[in-house]
């Protein structure tokens, strides 16, 4: 079992810059696949960056590429996803969950455990 909280969201102007975290409790978390979701008002929960349990395997949605860096840090049970060059269309609820697995894929079925979100709004 684990549980998620996550950290970090807040008001921010296009361009800035935003850290989320997620912290992370229960002992299987080092071997557990972690992803990160968003969802805007009246749309479905999308998909944003995966990392494998140890960091080896990352992948993001082509819409963040290059702007967001999701990481994790196994002795903190924690793990985080950097958002720069922030726009308008990146307001969203993020959420952040983790699976039963070393290795995930990009699907919401593919997680089993998930914070409460965390609200990111970017203004033009």
């Amino acid at each position: 079992q684990v549980q998620l909280v996550e950290s970090g969201g807040g008001l921010v102007q296009a361009g800035g810059s935003l850290r989320l975290s997620c912290a992370a409790s229960g002992r299987t978390f080092s071997s557990s696949a972690m992803g990160w979701f968003r969802q805007a008002p009246g749309k479905e929960r999308e998909f944003v960056a995966r990392i494998s349990w140890s960091g080896g395997r990352i992948y993001y949605v082509d819409s963040v590429k290059g702007r967001f860096t999701i990481s994790r840090d196994n002795a903190k049970n924690t793990g985080y996803l950097q958002m720069n060059s922030l726009k308008p269309e990146d307001t969203a609820v993020y959420y952040c969950a983790a699976a039963a697995t070393r290795y995930s894929g990009s699907s919401h079925n593919d997680y089993n455990y998930w914070g409460q979100g965390t609200q990111v709004t970017v203004s033009s």
